[in-house]
């Protein structure tokens, strides 16, 4: 057995692969293959920056579908609403598209027989191209207000996020939001400085609340103009920087 040389699988698949074809002609189909995929995959990329707005919903097998990934519009704009997000069309998006994502739309399209369009992505607003009036999850219309979630990427959002963004959920949660800052300035404001005989009154502190709130209310408000804020109820499905 010492002269017999040890069967090497790699030299026997190519011996394998020449008797079928020439290396040649091998190396033309494989670069076919290659520019084949290229093509495609730009394809998709050109179709995500040039969505179809007006599509609202994709001919998918329902029987292939994963349940945990169909969502309704209402549950869209609750989570948008509550993060502060932004569910718009793919053509907005400013961000790279991941080639993951790519991947994901021509495995969806090749299951399901059929050509996606109308993608939507749930994004924070820093993310899209808005018009002047921390994880993508890209989005294909399924008609009837649903959706499926076709790939998600990047970093997960901050843990206190939700809670960051609550007073800016509507103006209920915003007007709450400032009093609670005043009542705790007010209670930092030294009693002396107002008070007769170092100790201060009710009617005293109350006086000091209702001019902090005054005083940071107006900042607000001039802030909010200025850089044309709104609440994330009014805001989660707008293309407007401004809206």
């Amino acid at each position: 057995m010492k002269n017999f040389p040890r069967t090497n699988i790699e030299t026997q698949l190519l011996k394998s692969r020449n008797k079928r074809q020439s290396e040649d002609l091998f190396l033309k189909e494989i670069e076919a293959i290659f520019n084949e995929n290229e093509l495609r995959n730009e394809a998709i990329l050109k179709k995500l920056e040039n969505n179809d707005k007006k599509s609202t919903s994709n001919s998918l097998n329902f029987n292939l579908l994963e349940s945990n990934r169909i969502f309704h519009i209402s549950d869209i704009q609750k989570i948008c609403i509550d993060y502060r997000l932004r569910f718009l069309s793919s053509s907005y998006f400013k961000a790279e598209i991941t080639f993951e994502a790519i991947m994901a739309i021509r495995k969806l399209e090749n299951d399901h027989s059929t050509s996606l369009s109308g993608f939507r992505i749930i994004a924070p607003a820093r993310l899209f191209k808005l018009e002047n009036a921390d994880d993508p999850l890209l989005m294909a219309p399924m008609g009837n207000d649903y959706y499926y979630l076709v790939h998600k990427w990047g970093n997960d959002l901050h843990p206190f996020r939700k809670l960051l963004m609550w007073p800016f959920k509507q103006l209920e949660n915003f007007i709450f939001s400032m009093f609670l800052l005043s009542l705790a300035i007010t209670y930092l404001i030294p009693q002396e400085i107002f008070a007769h005989g170092g100790q201060q009154s009710t009617t005293e502190f109350l006086m000091i609340l209702f001019f902090v709130f005054k005083w940071i209310g107006g900042l607000a408000i001039f802030y909010g103009f200025k850089k044309g804020k709104n609440f994330s109820e009014s805001i989660w499905d707008s293309k407007y920087y401004n809206a």
